[in-house]
């Protein structure tokens, strides 16, 4: 069942409908924040994102923003880590950050085991 649990998480992550790249291109600056918020990446730079003649800086921090809340539920945290998954510390500050972190370490422990 755990082993389920974790293919589903690693899927739904991974499974994002298009690449960043595609989005890029198509000019989808919320989509594009919002799927690197929610696989855990840390936010680009303004510099890294004005490097795209088509960038949407406001599109992309709401599109980051809302990714992050999503991946910062505590309750999916232990699958994250069991996966894998390095912890770049973007929930830190929020209201369950801690519990984020400590489940997260749970799983990222086991899964160096």
């Amino acid at each position: 069942m755990n082993k389920l649990m974790v293919l589903g998480v690693a899927a739904l992550m991974i499974g994002c409908a298009s690449s960043t790249e595609d989005l890029i291109a198509k000019g989808d600056w919320y989509q594009v924040g919002y799927q690197e918020g929610l696989r855990g990446n840390t936010s680009r730079s303004v510099a890294d994102l004005k490097q795209y003649s088509n960038v949407e800086l406001s599109e992309y921090d709401k599109g980051y923003l809302t990714g992050v809340a999503e991946y910062c539920n505590p309750n999916f945290a232990y699958q994250i880590g069991l996966s894998g998954q390095y912890y770049e510390g973007v929930c830190e500050g929020m209201e369950e950050g801690q519990k984020f972190r400590m489940e997260w370490q749970r799983g990222w422990s086991e899964y160096n085991k």
